[in-house]
């Protein structure tokens, strides 16, 4: 078995429609595709970003295996950002909330930090030079 890669984040809402504006306002796009239900209903959306156009996704918290979670949970993803204090603080600004401030790990400038967004999701981001490296390395 070989994990290739990042193919998809996906992050439950109980109220699709206000985690669908939230995200493509903090995003700065809109979601490249979506998926309603037999009634007509937002069921899914999803946005690419980033160097390699990997996807989040979010799904309405009905189909969440066992049900939406009641608290933050879960795997957390980071998510590489050029400048981690700016960005922890515009996530802070459009409402999310504090789950772990910026923390140095390991040797090197590797630095991670995640918030909980309005819909109990936790978003992780970091500042990762190992990314970087590999990105210039694809040029």
């Amino acid at each position: 078995m070989q994990l290739r890669g990042l193919a998809t984040v996906s992050f439950w809402a109980a109220d699709l429609t206000a985690a669908k504006a939230w995200y493509a306002d903090l995003l700065g796009v809109e979601p490249y595709y979506e998926v309603r239900d037999p009634e007509g209903r937002p069921a899914y959306y999803e946005f690419r970003l980033g160097d390699h156009q990997h996807e989040l996704g979010l799904v309405d918290a009905r189909y969440a295996p066992g049900g939406a979670p009641a608290t933050p949970g879960g795997a957390i993803v980071y998510w590489h950002v050029d400048d981690l204090d700016a960005t922890v603080a515009a996530l802070l600004a459009a409402g999310a909330t504090e789950h772990q401030p910026p923390t140095p790990r390991g040797a090197g400038d590797f630095v991670t930090a995640s918030v909980v967004d309005p819909f109990g999701n936790i978003l992780g981001v970091m500042r990762n030079p190992h990314y970087l490296e590999v990105l210039h390395a694809r040029g």
